[in-house]
């Protein structure tokens, strides 16, 4: 369902397993890009009503996944501590050339957007199928359901604003690049590195 060319190395979870702490730390902190992304799309694009009204949402719905996710770090006695680069999100938006029309770039944004979401999914259900906690397995079941509704969500805007041809190809470029980059990634204690 969610086109990746690469799956995740499944040993990828026992790097998790070990680093709890720090998965957790980064989670949070995707959470909150996530909602400033949507912002971010309110404020460049505040002519695109329906997607203004569903990004509104979407800050909402992002800011409790950080709440939640927070309140986990501070139920396990640890603190915030301080954000990391993401790696795969600063190699994934290099893809695309900068500049071009106000629709190309709103399209170019919505695909990261929508790439960015499948791929937490999928490591999202990893860590729901094969995490030794089982609350925190379950946690990440109901998160990866929610992740697939975004990336379906941030898809559909790309083709409902683009050609759909167009988009369709360029999405087909976008998987097939992203999965280049996740050769080198799954060693890190963080959920897209």
């Amino acid at each position: 369902m969610l086109g990746l060319k690469l799956p995740t190395d499944p040993r990828w979870v026992n790097i998790v397993e070990k680093n709890i702490k720090d998965i957790l730390i980064d989670h949070a902190y995707c959470e909150q890009k996530a909602a400033s992304t949507a912002v971010s799309l309110i404020v460049s694009f505040p002519e695109y009503t329906e997607l203004v009204q569903e990004m509104i949402e979407l800050v909402n719905e992002e800011m409790s996944h950080f709440k939640m996710v927070h309140d986990l770090i501070l139920e396990k006695g640890w603190v915030l501590g301080r954000d990391r680069k993401d790696d795969y999100v600063l190699q994934l938006i290099k893809f695309f050339p900068k500049g071009g029309s106000r629709t190309t770039q709103l399209v170019h944004r919505l695909l990261y957007a929508a790439l960015i979401e499948a791929r937490s999914c999928e490591r999202f259900r990893l860590l729901s199928e094969q995490l030794e906690d089982k609350k925190l397995a379950k946690f990440y079941r109901k998160l990866m359901i929610s992740e697939a509704g975004h990336y379906t969500m941030f898809l559909k805007y790309a083709r409902k604003y683009g050609d759909k041809k167009e988009v369709d190809e360029k999405w087909e470029s976008l998987l097939v690049y992203e999965a280049e980059i996740m050769k080198n990634l799954g060693t890190k204690e963080t959920i897209h590195g």
